[in-house]
């Protein structure tokens, strides 16, 4: 009898364990800032991030997508994702800084644990020029509907992302 109730633990043991899948429940990054290598830019790619200790938010935003200001106006600009742009969710082994991303050599630790890229969503960009500042554009941006879908096919739905940050530009020539 005795033996037949440590196979049965055992059983229990061995099928309760986990199979080393990452489970993303939450993704929150209100509270993290807004970080990018090179200030952005008119008419080029902008790799933008927040990071909250070993999770990473990039957000790749398309050429162009900034600098659509008008002097006086507001004016609202939208990059499909991952079509026009890209957002990407990491799970790094350890704590990251901005040095990972902004380094000539990449960095071999931390590592990446787990990577998502989003499948669908928009970035909006509101672009106004900045009050008594007649040489730049200040860019608030967001994101709407973006859709993580991990590598098993989960839905991550319990997103915390929608104010990615506010940037700013000097006004083209």
């Amino acid at each position: 009898m005795r033996k037949f109730i440590f196979s049965i633990l055992g059983c229990i043991t061995i099928l309760s364990c986990s199979d080393g899948d990452l489970q993303i429940e939450t993704i929150d990054f209100d509270s993290a800032s807004i970080q990018y290598c090179a200030n952005p830019v008119a008419d080029a790619k902008n790799l933008m991030f927040k990071i909250n200790d070993s999770e990473a938010l990039i957000l790749e935003l398309q050429s162009g997508a900034l600098n659509r200001g008008v002097a006086g106006d507001t004016v609202i600009t939208e990059s499909t994702v991952p079509g026009q742009s890209q957002v990407t969710y990491r799970v790094f082994s350890d704590a990251v800084n901005k040095d990972y991303f902004c380094s000539d050599i990449p960095t071999v630790d931390p590592k990446v644990i787990d990577e998502v890229v989003a499948e669908g969503g928009m970035v909006i960009i509101e672009t106004m020029p900045v009050e008594n500042d007649t040489t730049r554009f200040e860019h608030n941006i967001s994101l709407s509907g973006i859709s993580f879908v991990t590598g098993n096919g989960e839905r991550i739905t319990n997103l915390a992302i929608n104010e990615f940050g506010e940037v700013f530009t000097v006004v083209p020539d």
